[in-house]
């Protein structure tokens, strides 16, 4: 990266080098400090695995926020997802089902079946009362006919009952924690659905916002493994100068204060304003403070700019800010 330790000290030794023999020749000392550009990148990349099929975008192009940027193979997500909601309705119809009662067709034919129970109950009973009308005459029946009729009697009329509760349960729907039951069944194919249309979605990535495509990692048919950055995106509010102030400097500079920036090539400066000054020094002696080592220290300074100006910056790239303090 830019912003690396090493790479920081060889520079800031170039410009206190530099400093130094500036001095010398007796010139006075310019107020403006000597920076680079920084940028801090977005690294786009899936959460699944899988072979990168289309990478629509190049280095060097720039992209608005919800332009794709890569997608990979979804062949076994799609597969899922067909089979999450294939299940999901097989789900619904067994709820939806258990709310109903029977079809009309089984209730009518337990309702003729009542039907007969019942006309067999009634002619059982007649014979059971002609029976017991004979009994009373002597010589005029059998003790086992009378009998012989009570329990035929007996039977069609438990038949009859069983037929009655076997309509009123077919006009009902299941029982209450059958029904739970499949309800919540549905809520957890429901939510598995969910997932596997995430999943899906996860192949293929945009843009989260507008930028320059500083780079692309992966070229179509290469394998991606789950969480490896695919495209280098660098928003313009992502660009910004850091320079190093000196100790002596650094307490009239504040957050939001103006800056203005030189760069090569550039004939007017670019207006920015400061957004971060660190707190601590970069270089620290390991003993007390004296005034000799205080005018040692250095403080970075970071400033930001507005979209428009953040275009024309290029990380790495030196320039000159001055500090309107």
């Amino acid at each position: 990266m830019i912003d690396s330790n090493s790479f920081r000290l060889r520079r800031l030794g170039l410009w206190l080098a530099a400093g130094g023999l500036l001095a010398g020749c007796g010139g006075p000392p310019s107020p403006a400090v000597q920076g680079y550009v920084e940028g801090e990148y977005v690294y786009v990349s899936s959460p699944e695995a899988g072979t990168l099929r289309v990478l629509p975008v190049r280095r060097g192009l720039r992209v608005r926020a919800g332009d794709p940027l890569f997608s990979l193979d979804d062949v076994p997500e799609k597969a899922a997802r067909d089979q999450a909601a294939q299940q999901l309705a097989q789900a619904q119809a067994t709820l939806e089902d258990l709310k109903k009662g029977r079809r009309p067709s089984e209730i009518q034919s337990t309702q003729a079946q009542l039907d007969q129970a019942q006309a067999a109950l009634a002619l059982a009973e007649q014979e059971l009362a002609r029976q017991e009308k004979l009994a009373a005459v002597p010589g005029g029946a059998a003790r086992q006919d009378l009998d012989r009729a009570r329990s035929t009697r007996d039977q069609d009329s438990r038949r009859v009952a069983q037929l009655q509760a076997d309509l009123q349960t077919a006009q009902l729907g299941s029982r209450d924690d059958q029904i739970a039951a499949a309800a919540a069944g549905v809520r957890a194919l429901q939510a598995a659905l969910e997932r596997a249309e995430w999943e899906l979605a996860q192949k293929s990535q945009a843009a989260p916002a507008d930028g320059l495509i500083f780079d692309t990692l992966y070229r179509p048919g290469e394998w991606v493994a789950a969480g490896r950055p695919v495209v280098a995106l660098l928003p313009p509010e992502n660009v910004k100068v850091r320079a190093f102030v000196a100790e002596a400097r650094v307490g009239a500079i504040h957050a939001g204060d103006p800056v203005s920036v030189t760069v090569d090539g550039v004939a007017q400066p670019l207006p920015g304003k400061v957004s971060f000054i660190s707190p601590q020094a970069e270089y620290t002696p390991p003993v007390i403070y004296s005034e000799e080592s205080r005018g040692k220290l250095v403080f970075m300074v970071e400033a930001v700019f507005d979209a428009a100006t953040a275009a024309n910056l290029h990380p790495g790239q030196p320039v000159d800010v001055l500090f309107h303090e």
